[in-house]
């Protein structure tokens, strides 16, 4: 029988449990009416710009619902102009709202996620501070807003509309609430987490990496985007790919002139069953499980021709089987192809995850991954501080990752 004593409640030693978030129900200043107007819109720019402070930002989507990336609701807020839900399918130009706040920080939260999308309906900016990559340089186990605002800020945030389509309008109530809230702690979140970096002193690395994002630009339009087709990899002819790439491109067309999803206009896994199946005519497309609804057999014959127009293109014009890169193999073929390259990665993710529990940081943001690949697989022909660091840099690494990292990687391409 024990006779150590139990903790109570009146037990200065036992450990102290969090106290439980508090929802963040409703905006503290009420609901804002959604600005819809060309003269709401300039009313509020020039509440913006009397403000002062940082200037809180986020953008709502329509993912999964409509064809692009473009925003459906913009909010934003500024000490002393307050929360300003912006629509900007009525208000397609946003540059008054831009003139108002473009010298000004602007936070955001994930902003990769946002800023193309912003910079379409004339908002760009020219300083931010990014929430989710602050919290990740914070060292934080977690980074969704809802996670880190509940960790520094307290609060709980209301769930389940992230995802909705916000192309719907009019826009119900309890999804603009949710809206409002987004930005109502951005601010606050910001003064957290940079308190933190200072404290970790990692505020220059965050300058860095807030900086690297906007000269980065909006992102390439990716190579062969038919590739992506979820379950692409059970194909084995590029006869099969080819009649997929011309079965994606019309799905793509028609999704495009209707501003509608893709995958909701016909799903992959349809596309891939259509390929595999390899139909003679409409009759036996039409047996397939998906293309018996009612709308796919209106499309019947704009499906049938793709997969007829892939079927019969010559062989030169066929798809390879995959996508010529310009980059390293894949890391499972290393030690067959190039056994020293294979030792100077494993070399050199050893280093780096060091580096990144030393720091808190996690190893992709320690440095990324592809870089790592690329010079373990081609190292600088000088392989010191300054071959690897040139190498680095040209890569885009920012500067404190290349002081941070030189070392582990001069290492690694020395050792083979």
């Amino acid at each position: 029988m024990s006779t150590e004593p139990t903790p109570s409640a009146a037990d200065d030693t036992a450990p102290e449990a969090s106290p439980p978030a508090v929802p963040l129900l409703a905006p503290r200043d009420g609901l804002p009416p959604v600005i819809e107007t060309s003269t709401q819109l300039v009313e509020y720019a020039e509440a913006l710009r009397a403000g002062t402070g940082p200037v809180a930002v986020d953008a709502e989507r329509a993912s999964g619902y409509r064809y692009g990336q473009r925003a459906y609701l913009v909010q934003l807020r500024r000490r002393g102009a307050g929360t300003g839900l912006v629509d900007p399918v009525p208000l397609p130009d946003l540059s008054v709202i831009q003139g108002a706040v473009a010298d000004v920080e602007w936070v955001l939260h994930a902003a990769n996620q946002d800023l193309p999308c912003l910079a379409e309906i004339g908002l760009v900016p020219g300083r931010i501070f990014d929430t989710e990559l602050a919290a990740r340089l914070a060292g934080l186990p977690r980074v969704g807003l809802g996670a880190v605002v509940e960790s520094l800020l307290g609060f709980s945030l209301q769930k389940g509309h992230s995802a909705a389509d916000w192309s719907t309008r009019p826009l119900p109530e309890e999804w603009l609430v949710y809206a409002a809230l987004d930005v109502e702690v951005l601010v606050d979140l910001r003064d957290a987490l940079a308190a933190i970096l200072e404290e970790q002193g990692k505020s220059e690395w965050a300058r860095q990496e807030f900086e690297a994002i906007l000269a980065a630009g909006p992102p390439a339009p990716k190579a062969d985007p038919w590739r992506r087709t979820s379950g692409v990899h059970g194909l084995r002819s590029r006869r099969q790919l080819g009649m997929l790439r011309s079965l994606w491109e019309a799905r793509d067309e028609l999704a495009r002139r209707r501003d509608i999803a893709p995958g909701r206009v016909l799903p992959d896994s349809a596309m891939v069953s259509a390929v595999q199946a390899d139909p003679a005519n409409e009759g036996a497309l039409l047996e397939l499980p998906v293309f018996r609804g009612r709308a796919n057999r209106r499309l019947v014959a704009t499906w049938f021709g793709a997969i007829a127009r892939g079927r019969a293109l010559p062989e030169a014009e066929l798809p390879p089987h995959s996508r010529t890169g310009d980059g390293p193999p894949p890391v499972n073929r290393w030690a067959d192809r190039d056994p020293a390259a294979a030792t100077r990665l494993q070399v050199a993710r050893a280093g780096l995850a060091e580096l990144s529990e030393k720091h808190a940081v996690p190893v992709e943001n320690v440095l990324s991954p592809d870089l790592v690949r690329r010079i373990m697989w081609s190292p600088p022909e000088a392989r010191d501080a300054a071959g690897v660091g040139a190498a680095l840099r040209a890569g885009g690494a920012r500067e404190w990752q290349v002081e941070l990292t030189v070392a582990v990687l001069v290492d690694a391409v020395g050792r083979a």
